[in-house]
């Protein structure tokens, strides 16, 4: 990934700037001003918006459309996904948006979200206990990873056995290094799992239950308000994004307090702090990096930049959530922080329509997490160099060695 800048060459470490050290690349970006061309692929261009201001009005501007145009740059755009999995939310402009969405609004309202927290508690223990005895262990295995996926499984009614090929595929998906030149890894975990959701809408047809996936089959084969395509779409979001907000949400939100004991103290001494430092754990080092893919729907001058129509724009929630015009003092995590304003969760008609459950998940997992393990530290040298996932799309850690005691 390279960036140009009005006066400068093109510069061939942006790439490892912006994914391996992305607060220290957009630091530098956002003072050069809110929108900027970055070299994604060979193929194309993308501006990306890393500015606050600029990064909420981008998210809430449906003249960015948000299904990718037959071709990008005079490039027929392929998705590497399979075409079952792209027929979903995050591709989908209104009206089809809307119509997609209020299949599954219910149930996500804030109700039946607070109808879910003695279970999400008790998933919480459970884990925990099973880490109980352990000195150390890779808190992102053992805890982050588990909570957030049996309460997706849960909820749609998906066994949760085949979770560890689940969680290989949707890694495979996100991560933006593509081991094989051709992307032939990626299709293969797209095909891999496509496969996979179909099979398991069959088997929910032959039995269905009193779960979310039923209700979708049900709006498919009586209400006809869904296709196939549409379905398994559904599904693979909700299935996909159900898991790895809170995944990352969890780790690099223990990363941060791990790393500023100050704030782990002030959290611990005040637990009726854990509401407001969920939300700065998401403004502070947010689970997403950058919002998934708009098009511009024509030529336009966007934030000063001329973009002209198919070209990919991408907003920055990281970049936007450490702006020093927005926030105070950024790069500082601060339990007290008065929250609200930041984007971790877009903004928009495209807002996460799970972040009532993210925020419940989180709150159950950072409080039972602290209570049962006072004296939580990191493992190994605190000064090593962390490992990042290689991704545009999230934001979180490889692993997460953790000690459990003093």
């Amino acid at each position: 990934m390279t960036v140009s800048h009005p006066s400068a060459e093109r510069s061939d470490d942006v790439d490892e700037m912006v994914l391996r050290d992305p607060h220290a690349a957009y630091q530098l970006l956002r003072s050069a001003g809110p929108i900027r061309q970055l070299q994604l692929f060979p193929e194309f261009d993308a501006w990306v918006v890393t500015d606050y201001e600029e990064a909420r009005a981008a998210l809430a501007d449906q003249s960015l459309q948000k299904a990718p145009p037959d071709t990008a740059e005079g490039v027929a755009f392929d998705s590497p996904f399979e075409d079952e999995l792209s027929a979903n939310l995050l591709r989908a402009d209104q009206p089809e948006h809307t119509r997609l969405r209020k299949l599954v609004t219910k149930a996500f309202t804030s109700r039946r979200i607070q109808e879910m927290r003695p279970r999400i508690e008790q998933i919480a223990d459970e884990l925990l206990d099973e880490m109980d005895g352990h000195t150390e262990l890779d808190l992102l295995d053992a805890y982050a990873f588990p909570l957030p996926m049996t309460v997706i499984c849960e909820l749609l009614g998906v066994p949760d056995d085949d979770r560890d090929d689940f969680r290989a595929w949707s890694n495979r998906l996100l991560d933006t290094d593509v081991t094989d030149e051709d992307g032939s890894s990626v299709h293969e975990a797209s095909t891999a799992m496509a496969a996979y959701l179909m099979k398991l809408i069959a088997q929910k047809r032959e039995e269905p239950a009193d779960d979310l996936l039923t209700a979708l089959i049900d709006a498919r084969d009586s209400e006809d308000r869904l296709t196939e395509r549409e379905l398994v779409g559904m599904v693979f979001v909700l299935l996909v994004a159900g898991h790895e907000t809170t995944v990352n949400l969890i780790g690099n939100g223990v990363n941060g307090l791990l790393r500023n004991p100050d704030q782990l103290a002030a959290l611990q001494a005040n637990p009726e702090l854990l509401p407001g430092a969920v939300e700065e754990f998401l403004r502070f080092d947010g689970p997403v990096h950058l919002a998934t893919a708009r098009w511009a729907s024509e030529d336009m001058d966007l934030f000063g930049a001329q973009v002209k129509a198919g070209q990919m724009v991408l907003v920055s929630l990281l970049a936007a959530n450490r702006d020093s015009n927005r926030f105070e003092n950024p790069d500082r995590l601060d339990v007290t922080r008065a929250p609200g304003g930041h984007l971790a969760f877009g903004h928009g008609i495209h807002f996460c329509l799970g972040a009532a459950l993210a925020r419940l998940e989180g709150e159950i997992a950072f409080g039972r997490l602290l209570a049962r393990f006072p004296d939580l530290a990191l493992a190994g040298d605190p000064a090593a160099p962390l490992r990042w996932r290689y991704s545009t799309i999230i934001h979180g850690l490889e692993t997460l060695p953790v000690r459990l005691t003093a």
